[in-house]
């Protein structure tokens, strides 16, 4: 984190939630920590903004934090690997992505087929009724590219992988 460089813990602010780290998607539970200064105004900000975190967001998230490690280190394995998989199957396939530092999502490049994401992404749903996001979704630097979620079970990678083969032999 950047607050362990010397000298940016008094000019940094952190912001974090429990949904990607403890897998609590939904619950809407967040924190932030930086100087003092400047976390008594987004407290103000806060007061007024939101009443409060439910309380069963608030006792799951001191569960997650007392006991949560062992499945935290069971998740992040179980990532890596779908990770790995789903790398080397877009190698495989001639769609170079780069290894993601975070989240469960890789952005395989399309250019090669001459189409665009959206046009992508589309024919793929339409065709082997798989679902991916094109990458102008996240704006114009994103054209040439998919995401693909790898937040589902192994079984379901292989069959979307399959499909999306099937699909990338078919415009050859």
């Amino acid at each position: 984190s950047i607050v362990q460089v010397e000298g940016m813990k008094e000019r940094t602010i952190l912001i974090n939630g429990f949904s990607k780290s403890y897998a609590m998607t939904g619950w809407r539970l967040g924190y932030a920590t930086g100087p003092k200064e400047i976390i008594a105004q987004m407290t103000k900000i806060h007061q007024y903004a939101i009443m409060c975190a439910p309380t069963t967001s608030q006792y799951a998230a001191v569960e997650a934090l007392a006991h949560g490690d062992e499945d935290v280190a069971k998740m992040r394995e179980s990532y890596n690997q779908r990770r790995r998989f789903l790398l080397h199957k877009f190698d495989e396939l001639g769609m170079t992505c780069f290894e993601p530092q975070g989240a469960f999502y890789v952005f395989p490049s399309i250019k090669r087929f001459n189409m665009t994401s959206e046009e992508f992404a589309t024919r793929l749903l339409e065709e082997q009724k798989t679902a991916i996001v094109p990458g102008t979704a996240f704006g114009a630097s994103g054209e040439g590219y998919v995401r693909v979620s790898y937040a589902y079970s192994m079984e379901r990678l292989k069959e979307a992988i399959s499909r999306i083969e099937k699909f990338v032999r078919s415009l050859s």
